[in-house]
């Protein structure tokens, strides 16, 4: 993608504080990104299929999904997208605070295009956002919207 295509990002996290350091981080981009955020897995659902209140929802070229959720989890949220035809060609960035093994084996097996665990500082945060951001938006090639 170059710098002058918008980028759609949709950000899945339950925690108020991790979605505005996100947030707050990816508004110092240079490139271009509409970000979107949505709290548990079922919103993230009913926006990716555009129902209810998100008929009108753009759909992201990429994903950052947190693990830890109320209602449905992004374990479950995951497969889901990856199960779906229509979705499953949207990458997910896992974006979690957990580092177990098990997790980063499940959620690759389950189609994850990438597991970052969140740092706690600011700046480590800063730093691993900003990598993410230049390697899904200046490095890799993503798919065309049908």
């Amino acid at each position: 993608m170059n710098n002058a295509t918008m980028i759609e990002i949709l950000l899945v996290d339950d925690d108020q504080g991790d979605i505005d350091l996100t947030l707050e981080v990816l508004d110092l981009s240079k490139i271009k990104l509409n970000i979107n955020f949505v709290k548990d897995g079922v919103e993230c659902m009913e926006y990716l299929r555009k129902e209810g209140k998100y008929e009108k929802a753009t759909s992201p070229d990429l994903i950052f999904l947190d693990l830890n959720m109320p209602r449905k989890d992004g374990r479950v949220t995951l497969q889901e997208i990856k199960n779906d035809p229509e979705l499953k060609r949207i990458p997910v960035v896992i974006l979690t605070t957990s580092d177990a093994d098990k997790d980063i084996v499940s959620t690759y097996t389950s189609g994850a295009n990438c597991y970052v665990k969140k740092p706690v500082g600011l700046g480590e945060f800063q730093k691993v956002v900003q990598t993410v951001e230049n390697f899904w938006f200046t490095v890799v090639k993503l798919p065309s919207k049908i």
